[in-house]
């Protein structure tokens, strides 16, 4: 089975060169995907979210892995890597994507490819690294690979100055950086009031009486099934957890999407709620009081909200001396404390106020240098500089 779907995909990839991409472009056509066609979610959704809602004159073309996963109007589905999927991408003028492409799509010079990205790096990237130890390639094909990407934008969108000069850097691009804070933090100044937080909550079902904390951790290039199917051993004692905190607090889990296990919760179900799979995570950094995380950009992004985060890094030395290494020295300028077990988590949540005082002084620094240009209205500035000077 798996040998034909290959098969198949290659015959596809022969007609997007020699049959579709010398087919009519439509000038009025956008192509959005996610995460490799995983979810709805990101800053292409956000963007998408904001044409529609302006009523632009384009069509929209989502690529997704599960048709049936819903998709607001106008846009349609289109299943990655379907003979569909090879023609439009062919015949669309524009491109927005915030992963990257598969191998061996070529683009044609009249196609304008938007590149979101999909955080601000604290791990090293790309060109930046020394070794990459992900499963399926090495470092020299990696690289290579990436570089053939990136070779292919347009534009690449930045949340701050900081990545801004490590984007240049470690991507080796050297075109348009619209550097206007993220999209998908839009959401983070339009939808920041009790309303609209009771609203997410409702449509989650999460008890309206209780606080919310938000684990959200990443993944670890060495710890793998296969390519793009990564391990992770939950490290947090939610037996514990549920003992301690469940009086004031719910737990929402959200797996980076390039992991592959199921995340055991028998016991812990009402107090535990797995939403891994959950499309928009700035709903849930709406919902929650207090983020634990460890090397993930989704601190950056929660900063936007001033509240508390806990990094539970555990690893910290293995991460940072072995697998990627940081871009800052996250030990001494990270907005919250460093704890390596589950039980000083616990004490930090029990203690939450005094964190975020002790905090206040490294956190306002932290938000003035990487939060400072979101305000809601990145989407905006992107559409406004490339779809309606076009």
């Amino acid at each position: 089975m798996l040998r034909l779907l290959v098969n198949r995909r290659k015959i596809y990839l022969k007609l997007y060169h020699k049959i579709f991409i010398r087919s009519k472009l439509n000038k009025n056509r956008v192509l959005f995907e996610s995460f490799s066609g995983k979810s709805y979610s990101d800053n292409p959704r956000a963007i998408y979210n904001e044409m529609v809602k302006q009523n632009l004159p384009f069509e929209y073309i989502w690529i997704i892995n599960d048709t049936d996963k819903e998709i607001p109007a106008p846009a349609k589905k289109v299943k990655r890597f379907s003979l569909a999927y090879y023609y439009y991408l062919a015949t669309s003028k524009f491109w927005v994507l915030n992963t990257r492409l598969p191998n061996g799509i070529k683009k044609r010079e009249e196609v304008i490819y938007i590149q979101t990205w999909h955080g601000t790096p604290l791990k090293k990237l790309a060109f930046d690294m020394n070794e990459v130890r992900m499963p399926g390639t090495t470092t020299e094909k990696y690289k290579r690979n990436f570089y053939t990407e990136s070779q292919k934008w347009d534009y690449l969108v930045s949340p701050n100055r900081y990545s801004t000069e490590i984007f240049q850097r470690a991507f080796k691009f050297d075109k348009d950086i619209l550097e206007v804070g993220y999209p998908r933090n839009d959401v983070l100044y339009q939808k920041n009031n009790q309303q609209d937080i009771l609203k997410i909550k409702e449509k989650i079902g999460l008890p309206l009486d209780k606080k919310v904390i938000l684990y959200a951790p990443t993944w670890r290039d060495d710890e793998y099934y296969g390519k793009g199917k990564y391990k992770f051993d939950l490290k947090l004692d939610l037996q514990q957890f549920q003992t301690r905190l469940s009086g004031e607090y719910v737990l929402l889990l959200r797996m980076h999407y390039l992991i592959a296990d199921s995340i055991n919760v028998e016991g812990v179900e009402d107090f535990v709620y797995n939403l891994s799979s959950y499309n928009d995570i700035s709903e849930l950094y709406l919902v929650s009081d207090v983020l634990i995380t460890d090397y993930s950009s989704v601190f950056f992004d929660y900063g936007n909200l001033k509240r508390p985060i806990i990094f539970f890094t555990y690893d910290i030395e293995k991460y940072r001396d072995m697998l990627r290494g940081f871009y800052y020295d996250f030990e001494q300028k990270a907005p919250g404390p460093l704890l390596s077990e589950s039980e000083q988590v616990i004490n930090a949540i029990e203690d939450i106020s005094c964190i975020k005082n002790k905090y206040s002084e490294k956190f306002s620094k932290f938000y003035n240098r990487y939060c400072s240009l979101d305000n809601g209205t990145s989407s905006q500035q992107i559409i406004n500089q490339i779809f309606k000077s076009k």
